[in-house]
C-alpha cells in the first residue's frame, strides 16, 4: 500500500474515533488559524477599489492584483528557514510583527507607488504564514483533526468583515472598505497573531544541522519533487486551476462595487460561511473521493460559480451572484486544502515547510501572475463608456477555462506516493 493510500486509510479510521488531542492545544491551533486568515482579507479584498481612490491609482490596479503572487514567492525561502534554523512558531511570530509594522505605515501613505512597495513587503512576510500554520497544525494534530482546525481559518476570513460593519455602523466611517482604516485594523490583528504564535507548541527544524547547498539556502529544494512526473502534472494542473480561481479573489470586489453592493468585504466573505461547514466534512469527502476526484470536483464547482456570475450579468439576477459566492468554500477546500494535505503525503519530513511553501508558490505566484495578466487584458477590452465594465465576456471565459481544466485533471492527474 502506498503512503498516500495508507494516509487515507488512517484518516478514515480516525474519523470514526474520538480525536485524542488536548483541548488547550486544539484551541491554540484553531485560534492561530483564525487570526492568520483574518489578517489578509481586511485589506486585500478591497485593495483595487481602494487604490482607484488615490491620485494616479488607476494605473496601479493591475499591479495590486499581483500582491499574493509576489508575496508567495517568499514562501519556500521562509519555509527553508523554518526547516533548518528556527522553530516554525517563532518564524510565524516574527514575520507577523514585521507585517504589523508595514501595515501601520500603509495607513499614512497616499502615494500608490509607495503603498504598492509597502504592501508587497507585507505580503512577503505574511503569505508564508499560510504554509507555516498548516505545518504547525499538521505536526501537532491528526489527519482527521486538521480540517476541523483549518475551518477556523475560514471563520477568521469571514470575521474580517466585522471591521467594516463596525466602522460604518458605529463610527460612521463612510466607505470603510475603501479607506485607510483597513490597514489599521489588519495591523492590530497581526500583532495579536504574533503574540499568540509565541505560545504555540514547539515545532523545531527537521533539517537542522544537515549539509546545506545554495539550492537549500534559497528554499528551492522542494522543487526536486517535480522529478516525479505525477507530481509535475499535479503542479501544472494546480497552477492552471488558479487562473480562474484567482480571478475571483482579485476582481470580484470591483465587480460587486460596480453592481451596486455596499458592504464589499461582508458580501464577498459569505463565501467563507459555506466553507465553515465544508471544512468539517472534508475528511469524509476525501474518504469517498480521494485527492484526484476532490480536485476535479473543486474545479468543476469553479465552473458553476462563473456560470452563476455570467447568468447574473445577462439576466440581472443578484441571487445568482450570491450562489457564485457561496460555493467558494467547496472550491477552496477541494483545491487548496486538498493540495496542502496531498503535498504533506508526498514530501519527505525534512522538506515539509518548503513543500508547503511550494504549494503557496503554485497557487499564489504562478496562478496569480497568469490570472491577472490574462484577465486584466480581458477587462481592459470590455470597458463601458461610463468607466465600468461589461463582465459577461470575462465570466464566460473563466467558465470555459474551468471546464477545460476539470477535464484535464480527470484525464491526467494520478496521485503520487512519497519518494
Amino acid at each position: 500500500m502506498t503512503d498516500v493510500a495508507d494516509h487515507q486509510r488512517k484518516a478514515t479510521e480516525s474519523t470514526d474515533q474520538t480525536i485524542s488531542m488536548p483541548f488547550g492545544l486544539r484551541v491554540k491551533l484553531s485560534a492561530i488559524m483564525f487570526l492568520q486568515f483574518m489578517t489578509l482579507p481586511v485589506w486585500f479584498n478591497t485593495i483595487i477599489p481602494y487604490v482607484k481612490t488615490l491620485p494616479g491609482g488607476e494605473s496601479w490596479t493591475v499591479w495590486c492584483g499581483m500582491f499574493i503572487g509576489f508575496g508567495t514567492l517568499a514562501s519556500p525561502l521562509i519555509g527553508m528557514f523554518a526547516d533548518r534554523f528556527l522553530n516554525a512558531e517563532k518564524v510565524l511570530a516574527l514575520t507577523h510583527l514585521v507585517y504589523a509594522a508595514l501595515l501601520t505605515a500603509c495607513f499614512f501613505v497616499r502615494s500608490p507607488a509607495l503603498l504598492f512597495t509597502l504592501l508587497l513587503l507585507a505580503c512577503f512576510v505574511n503569505m508564508p504564514g499560510w504554509s507555516l500554520t498548516a505545518t504547525i497544525a499538521m505536526t501537532h494534530s491528526t489527519p482527521a483533526a486538521f480540517p476541523h482546525i483549518r475551518v477556523f481559518g475560514s471563520l477568521g476570513w469571514v470575521a474580517s468583515a466585522v471591521f467594516s460593519v463596525v466602522g460604518i455602523r458605529l463610527f460612521g466611517i463612510t466607505d470603510f472598505d475603501t479607506s485607510p482604516w483597513i490597514f489599521a485594523c489588519a495591523a492590530g490583528t497581526a500583532l495579536v497573531t504574533a503574540a499568540l504564535a509565541f505560545t504555540l507548541p514547539s515545532t523545531p527544524p527537521k533539517a537542522r544541522g544537515t549539509p546545506m547547498s545554495i539550492v537549500d539556502a534559497f528554499g528551492l529544494k522542494a522543487f526536486s519533487l517535480f522529478k516525479n512526473p505525477r507530481f509535475l502534472v499535479f503542479g501544472l494542473l494546480l497552477a492552471g486551476s488558479m487562473i480562474p480561481f484567482q480571478w475571483y479573489m482579485n476582481y470580484n470586489a470591483l465587480y460587486l462595487k460596480e453592481s451596486g453592493f455596499t458592504y464589499l468585504t461582508l458580501t464577498q466573505n459569505l463565501g467563507q460561511v459555506g466553507e465553515l461547514a465544508f471544512m468539517v466534512a472534508l475528511p469524509f469527502i476525501l474518504k469517498l473521493c480521494g485527492y484526484k476526484w476532490s480536485m476535479v470536483l473543486g474545479i468543476a464547482i469553479l465552473a458553476v460559480r462563473y456560470a452563476c456570475f455570467y447568468g447574473s450579468v445577462k439576466l440581472g439576477c443578484p441571487a445568482l451572484d450570491f450562489c457564485g459566492i457561496l460555493v467558494h468554500g467547496s472550491v477552496f477546500g477541494f483545491i487548496i486544502v486538498n493540495a496542502q494535505m496531498y503535498v504533506v503525503e508526498v514530501a519527505p519530513p525534512e522538506l515539509r515547510n518548503q513543500a508547503q511553501g511550494l504549494t503557496m508558490t503554485l497557487t499564489g505566484s504562478a496562478g496569480v501572475f497568469l490570472s491577472v495578466t490574462l484577465f486584466d487584458r480581458v477587462l481592459a477590452a470590455n470597458v463601458k463608456p461610463d468607466g465600468t465594465h461589461d463582465w459577461a465576456t470575462p465570466y464566460l471565459l473563466a467558465f470555459g477555462i474551468s471546464v477545460l481544466l476539470a477535464i484535464l485533471t480527470a484525464l491526467f492527474f494520478k496521485p503520487a506516493s512519497r519518494r
